[in-house]
């Protein structure tokens, strides 16, 4: 778990709910690796914002992408090379204002990637401006009278995007989150994990703490995850939606690997020759 850390000094505010992420990612992937899943596959993807400098913290290969790029570059990863595991890192305003559209595609595509939300619901990097995600009311120095806008529902909206596998962690249930990292990582799909976090400078760990509740049972069919993910409050965890369907790589082009099963420079060479002598 420790060979996980950089060397790179931690700048997320004391009591961030980064940190928790931070842990429940390290403590999963020696998990993975117990499950056959190698390190050396797993790659990491981050935007711009206070999730991204997990990026920086996290010893694992990857792509630091622009702001709410992150997700378009998972999916190049995943479909030039289908052998590795993706693990993309969004914040709520990076993947769900400026990322939507590459959010919302790479689930309906159902890209074999595994995006953690990191949900404080503010862009908590530049000071505070409300999220897609901020309730309806929330003051902060964008919105001094309040928010007029409704949130989106990351829940539901995922799984009528296409994802097959959505849940929501807490960071303060470090145990339970590292255990859906894992299933998620695991499941072949489009995995959605909303990670509930406070920014503290703007949120206060007791309006999550005395507000989380599990979820009874894993729904059974797309309508009644729907129907759990709007009947439930925003502080409700637990797996949401699991199904399974063809994977956007293997539609694409079977179980070709571009990258293991590529022709070699020469016979890249060789075929230009051959294509410009016959012109």
């Amino acid at each position: 778990m420790e060979d996980l850390k950089t060397h790179a000094e931690i700048t997320w505010c004391p009591g961030c709910g980064n940190f928790g992420i931070f842990t429940a990612i390290r403590n999963a992937i020696p998990l993975l690796e117990q499950k056959g899943i190698k390190r050396e596959n797993i790659v990491m993807t981050a935007g711009i914002g206070c999730h991204a400098k997990i990026f920086d913290y996290l010893n694992l290969s990857g792509i630091y992408g622009l702001h709410g790029r992150n997700c378009s570059n998972s999916e190049g990863i995943k479909i030039a090379n289908p052998d590795l595991k993706v693990i993309n890192f969004s914040g709520d305003a990076n993947g769900l204002a400026e990322g939507l559209a590459h959010t919302i595609f790479a689930a309906k595509r159902n890209q074999d990637i595994t995006y953690i939300l990191h949900n404080n619901s503010v862009y908590a990097l530049t000071t505070g401006q409300f999220s897609p995600l901020a309730e309806k009311g929330w003051k902060g120095p964008s919105t001094p009278k309040g928010s007029y806008e409704e949130p989106f529902n990351p829940i539901s909206l995922m799984i009528e995007a296409g994802a097959t596998f959505v849940a929501r962690g807490f960071s303060g249930d470090i145990k339970h989150l590292t255990d859906l990292i894992v299933q998620g990582v695991e499941h072949e799909g489009f995995t959605f994990i909303e990670v509930l976090q406070p920014a503290v400078p703007y949120h206060n760990w007791e309006e999550y703490r005395n507000n989380i509740e599990y979820l009874e049972k894993e729904p059974d069919t797309q309508f009644e995850a729907i129907k759990a993910a709007k009947e439930k409050h925003k502080f409700t965890v637990g797996v949401f939606y699991r199904t399974t369907r063809p994977v956007y790589h293997k539609v694409l082009y079977g179980d070709h690997n571009p990258i293991t099963n590529g022709m070699s420079r020469n016979e890249r060479i060789d075929r230009i020759r051959k294509t410009i002598e016959k012109k």
